[in-house]
C-alpha cells in the first residue's frame, strides 16, 4: 500500500461505445473522476446505468473507447491486454460479490493466488497470506476450504486475497450482494476498518445504504456521473 498523496485514479472525458444491431450504443458518456490516495468512493447507480461498465475499466478489465485513464501515476488508457493484465494483478485488489474462491484450495492457498502469479516465493508468500487473513480475523481458519466457511468468512478471505499482493486500490464490487443483513455490516465494518488503515477502496454498488459507508458517493446514470459528496 502507498503512502501517497494526490490522485490515485484520474479518469479525464472517459467514454465506451459498443455497437449493437446497428446502433451505437454509449454506456459511459465523457465520464471525469478523481480518487485520492486514502480515499475511499462509492460509485451508485441502477442497472443498466454504466457502473459495471466503469467498474471494469477502472478495474484495467477493459479500455474506454475514448479518454484518459492515469493509475498511481501510469497512463493505462492505451496499454494492451498483456500489459493491463499485469496493472490488474500489480494495482488493484478485487473484491467480488460472488466471492470467486478456488473450492479445493484452503483459505491461504486461495489468498496465497495473487502472490504466486507474481512470482514471490514461497516462504514470503505463506507469512503475507497469514498477515492477511490475521488483519481481517480469520487466523484461526487458514486450513479451511470455502465450503467448510460461512458467507461471510469467504468474503473475509477474499478480502484478505485482495490484500495481500498490498496494492495501491481496493475494487469492491457488491461485495454484501451474496450476504445477509448482519453479516453485510461486518463485512462493511471491516472495509471501513481498512479505508481507517489508510487502503483506498472504490465501492460499486446499487444499494444506497451501504453506498453511505464510503466518505464520498458518486453517481452514475445513463453513462454519466454526478459527485453526490459525503454521504448524510
Amino acid at each position: 500500500m502507498a503512502d501517497k498523496t494526490g490522485p490515485l485514479i484520474r479518469i479525464e472525458g472517459l467514454s465506451k461505445l459498443y455497437q449493437m444491431g446497428g446502433e451505437t450504443l454509449k454506456a459511459l458518456n465523457d465520464v471525469s473522476l478523481t480518487v485520492n490516495y486514502g480515499d475511499f468512493v462509492a460509485i451508485i447507480g441502477p442497472s443498466g446505468s454504466g457502473k459495471s461498465t466503469l467498474m471494469n475499466v477502472i478495474g484495467c478489465l477493459d479500455s474506454a473507447s475514448s479518454g484518459n485513464y492515469w493509475l498511481d501515476g501510469e497512463e493505462i488508457s492505451k496499454l494492451r491486454e498483456n500489459k493491463l493484465a499485469d496493472i490488474r494483478n500489480r494495482k488493484i485488489g478485487f473484491i467480488f460479490q460472488g466471492f470467486n474462491l478456488l473450492p479445493k484450495l484452503t483459505a491461504i492457498e486461495n489468498v496465497e493466488l495473487p502472490l504466486i502469479y507474481r512470482g514471490v516465493h514461497a516462504r514470503e508468500r505463506r507469512e503475507r497470506a497469514i498477515e492477511a487473513l490475521r488483519k481481517v480475523g480469520l487466523e484461526e481458519r487458514i486450513h479451511h476450504k470455502p465450503s467448510e466457511l460461512s458467507g461471510g468468512q469467504q468474503q473475509r478471505v477474499a478480502i484478505a486475497r485482495a490484500l495481500a499482493g498490498n496494492p495501491p486500490m481496493l475494487l469492491a464490487d457488491e461485495p454484501t450482494g451474496a450476504l445477509d443483513t448482519k453479516t453485510s455490516k461486518e463485512v462493511m465494518g471491516l472495509i471501513r476498518e481498512l479505508n481507517e488503515l489508510g487502503h483506498t477502496i472504490v465501492l460499486i454498488t446499487h444499494d444506497l445504504e451501504i453506498s453511505r459507508q464510503a466518505k464520498r458517493v458518486v453517481r452514475i446514470q445513463d453513462g454519466r456521473l454526478s459527485e453526490e459528496g459525503r454521504p448524510a
